[in-house]
């Protein structure tokens, strides 16, 4: 090992961590060492904080930094060199699976934090050598399977940490829901995937973008419109079934994206806002069985029904596309940038336990103790 440590957020139990370092690796010549600049902090951590297995370990995948030291099999391998910008994405894939020579790696099971012996960014225990799995920290240890993304100089950490957020967006919204001119798409659900899928729907030419919410979202609605939606819809004040049907003259929306916190209702009632031969994109788990399925709805009107999970490196990449662009107003979804010490806070913010009107909360592993700042 080198003399060089680490300092780092570790959750040590459900809903409990503390700040450790953790000694550097020596890198191997196919491997390298990130400088990480910023980690987002993503819903999905918020489960795996409520888990004690697979044992301590560093959460955080949404990961942007520079290259601190590389070998010179992933120096050829990747493209990059010493102190070139990147942002990862969370996935180590086996790269010779069939649906990693398909293009589709997020599929290989290789990648599936929930299968034994996987290893995954930001789920991978510390007891894994070299430790280093996880965004919350100084440093990451880049493995010979890393998926890496160049970032263009002019987009600073906070926002480049929206990359994989973003590219789920594209994906759900334009690659998966093939959003486009002439259609309606209704995003149930303004958090931070459900505003990216507004961004993409936007970009892709959708004539028409719905989002829905609750009512006390106002802040969220009001970001939404700036980034280009048309319609907010607070479900728990508006009949968000007469509403879609009033914007689409009866016909109902050509794309409906469930992307939401809510229980198993939800999906019955977005099934009532597809129109014939429409399509519904389901991207959040809901931990059991549907109650009820309108079995006979979905057949009636020949809809598609979707599971999306994740994102491609196609996506990723419009996503840093767009904030190269600098013409969508980005900063708006970046709330708060964190230290280390705050990484509890943060995860309690995004599983509802913490009050912060925050949208997209970025790590920042460098801020001295102590220090918030939240005007990124």
């Amino acid at each position: 090992m080198s003399t060089g440590r680490s300092l780092a957020a570790v959750a040590t139990a459900p809903r409990e961590m503390e700040l450790r370092e953790i000694p550097l690796p020596e890198v191997g010549p196919d491997a390298g060492l990130l400088r990480v600049s910023a980690t987002g902090v993503c819903g999905s951590d918020w489960p795996m904080y409520n888990t004690k297995d697979p044992g301590p370990r560093i959460l955080g995948h949404e990961m942007v930094g520079t290259i601190e030291k590389i070998g010179p099999i992933a120096r050829k391998m990747w493209g990059v060199e010493e102190g070139d910008y990147v942002a990862l994405e969370e996935y180590l894939p086996c790269g010779h699976c069939e649906y990693c020579r398909g293009g589709e790696f997020r599929s290989c099971m290789e990648t599936d934090s929930r299968i034994p012996g996987a290893i995954r960014y930001g789920s991978t225990a510390l007891a894994v050598e070299p430790a280093l799995w996880g965004g919350f920290s100084q440093y990451l240890y880049l493995h010979p399977r890393t998926v890496m993304h160049r970032v263009p100089k002019n987009v600073p950490p906070h926002i480049a940490a929206m990359a994989i957020p973003l590219g789920n967006g594209f994906q759900w919204a334009y690659l998966d829901g093939e959003a486009g001119p002439g259609k309606t798409v209704v995003i149930q659900g303004p958090g931070q995937t459900g505003l990216a899928c507004v961004l993409a729907s936007k970009i892709a030419g959708a004539d028409k973008i719905i989002l829905t919410g609750l009512a006390r979202d106002q802040k969220r609605f009001e970001v939404a419109k700036q980034l280009g939606a048309d319609v907010t819809v607070a479900v728990d004040e508006e009949d968000l079934v007469h509403v879609v049907a009033q914007h689409t003259g009866g016909a109902m929306a050509d794309v409906v994206i469930e992307a939401t916190s809510a229980g198993t209702e939800i999906i019955n009632s977005s099934l009532k806002l597809v129109r014939k031969r429409g399509m519904l994109l389901l991207a959040s788990r809901k931990g059991r069985p549907v109650d009820q399925f309108d079995l006979d709805r979905a057949l009636g009107m020949q809809m598609t029904i979707k599971g999306v999970r994740g994102h491609s490196y196609r996506s990723v990449e419009m996503a840093l596309s767009a904030m190269a662009s600098e013409r969508y107003p980005l900063e708006l979804l970046s709330t708060h940038v964190l230290s280390l010490d705050e990484v509890d806070s943060a995860l309690r913010t995004v599983g509802g336990e913490v009050r912060r009107d925050a949208i997209h909360m970025t790590i920042d592993p460098w801020l001295e103790r102590g220090h918030t700042n939240v005007e990124a």
